[in-house]
């Protein structure tokens, strides 16, 4: 018999699935299946709370608590660059192989640097900075006109001054 189900216990569950759209039942029944949960309540929830990422891969963390699932999206760097891009939402299924050629400023790279912030590896705030545009660089788009990696070599020289948050 199973050990009796305790209500004040907090599970998290996390998952990447694509924003906006319902996720895979199939992929979701054998993680929340097990705590009680529906899947298609769960996929729905999930659906309503990445509607502002529509297209992009997003991780999800299901914080469940009392057979009650509430939803967190996670945003990783690339979904956040490409999200600042402002594309219109692209059809997956359809549309392979994407360039973003688009231009963002410094300062959206510092907004995108803080939200950043708490899952950086980086000692400090400048570091934060150099891992979003390495991440500008592999998605393709160029920050104040030019090349990611020339701003990061201008913060390396310090011909580019970095704000301590």
């Amino acid at each position: 018999m199973p050990p009796k189900f305790d209500p004040t216990e907090i599970k998290e569950v996390k998952l990447r699935c694509v924003g906006g759209e319902v996720a895979a039942t199939s992929s979701l029944a054998p993680k929340i299946g097990p705590l009680g949960l529906s899947p298609k309540k769960v996929g729905d929830d999930i659906m309503k709370a990445t509607g502002d990422w529509k297209g992009l891969k997003v991780t999800v963390k299901l914080i469940i608590q009392n057979r009650q699932a509430r939803v967190e999206v996670i945003p990783s760097a690339s979904s956040l660059v490409i999200r600042a891009l402002k594309e219109p939402p692209r059809d997956r299924k359809k549309v392979k192989n994407i360039k973003h050629n688009g231009n963002l400023t410094l300062d959206t790279v510092l907004d995108i640097a803080r939200i950043m912030r708490y899952r950086s590896q980086a000692v400090y705030f400048s570091g934060t900075v150099k891992e979003i545009l390495g991440t500008c660089q592999s998605v393709g788009c160029t920050v104040e006109g030019q090349a990611p990696h020339d701003i990061i070599d201008g913060i390396n020289d310090g011909s580019i001054e970095m704000p301590d948050a």
